[in-house]
């Protein structure tokens, strides 16, 4: 985060005393690659590593964008570069078309599907657009050998459009991804019928997609996973997944009745929790809202999650903005005195909901032309 943060505000960071009491300390091997990462995508960076490699110091150089292919390392999914990449896209000189190799679904990081389903929605507002914002998954690949393969696009602009999004309306339909790799093509459609088993108690419209990939096209390793994503009235998308263990990793099988059910109480947990964006697009809307114009942008959100309150400290160091969080407590229709009926009604409002609120900082895109 804090890479990302000094390639958009182009102020240098030196990080010491990274890991020095662990047994292998210094970067990993993730973090160098997204290091290189970061340096396709710009121009004129520098990056000084000590050789313990337990000090950094990054001197960013300007957003470049243009064609990058990258292998990502295996031990963290493509999403954990993709979260990153997605953040400087808008702002290149020109539009970004990225080719990530690497896993493609973990339990770590957000899948691309979940990207795709329930983030580039939330980008697409930013940017006024979707025009040129794409994902094509051409190959998957399970942990932990991976083989996937994904081409990301997005198009860059001038300045971004600030939000106001704080009436997340009700849900109306369920969609979904049920994916599998070098198992039983069988493994999907248990996947659905176990999802569908919960979900069709609230919702009827519900329709989940199969992908079940053969050959070239399924990586090196067996796996299967559920992407689950609910659409409001408004426009706002929720999301919610579960992924089967990796091969070697020392748990226990993965039963996809199991995982289906896993990932339908994931998503009705999602909902509980609510807000406009979800729990993964927390981040980029925070810090998407601080780089756009000088005007107020509105967002109401669920409970933070960890790495969004982290997020949030990073932005106020790098672009001296702090948020404005009030908690939007809607009065309950229950009369006075019926526990009954208050406990009702919070099952129908949720749990408690933030209005983040901020100034965008004005944040414009040097190297692209204006038109």
């Amino acid at each position: 985060m804090r890479l990302l943060m000094s390639t958009l505000s182009g102020k240098s960071v030196k990080i010491s005393q990274i890991r020095p009491e662990d047994d292998d300390p210094g970067l990993t091997d993730f973090e160098v690659s997204f290091i290189r990462l970061l340096d396709k995508v710009t121009n004129g960076t520098k990056t000084v590593i000590t050789e313990t490699g337990t000090q950094l110091v990054y001197r960013p150089g300007l957003l470049c964008g243009g064609s990058i292919e990258h292998d990502c390392q295996n031990s963290r999914p493509i999403g954990y570069y993709l979260e990153m990449l997605m953040c400087l896209a808008p702002f290149t000189k020109e539009p970004l078309r990225a080719v990530l190799r690497g896993v493609t679904c973990d339990k770590d990081d957000p899948s691309v599907d979940l990207l795709k389903l329930s983030v580039f929605p939330v980008l697409k507002r930013f940017l006024g657009t979707d025009e040129g914002l794409d994902l094509k998954i051409n190959k998957r690949g399970a942990a932990p050998d991976g083989g996937g393969e994904v081409i990301f696009s997005c198009p860059c602009r001038q300045k971004l459009r600030p939000l106001k999004f704080t009436q997340p309306g009700k849900i109306k339909r369920i969609r979904g991804v049920a994916w599998s790799v070098r198992v039983s093509p069988g493994f999907v459609n248990r996947l659905v019928d176990s999802a569908r088993g919960v979900l069709n108690k609230f919702l009827t419209d519900i329709y989940i997609y199969t992908d079940h990939m053969k050959g070239g096209q399924a990586g090196k390793s067996p796996g299967f996973g559920l992407t689950l994503v609910a659409e409001t009235t408004e426009g706002s998308f929720l999301g919610a997944e579960q992924v089967s263990s990796a091969k070697g990793s020392g748990e226990e099988p993965t039963v996809p009745e199991d995982l289906g059910k896993k990932a339908a109480i994931s998503l009705l947990q999602e909902i509980y929790r609510g807000g406009c964006v979800d729990s993964t697009s927390q981040g980029l809307s925070c810090l998407l809202m601080v780089l756009g114009q000088q005007d107020v942008s509105k967002v109401q959100m669920g409970e933070l999650t960890p790495y969004s309150i982290q997020f949030l400290r990073h932005i106020r160091d790098f672009f001296q903005v702090v948020f404005n969080i009030k908690v939007d407590k809607k009065p309950l229709a229950a009369a006075a005195g019926n526990d009954d009926t208050d406990e009702e009604e919070e099952l129908k409002t949720g749990g408690d909901k933030l209005i983040l609120t901020c100034v965008g900082v004005g944040y414009s895109n040097v190297s692209k032309a204006i038109r």
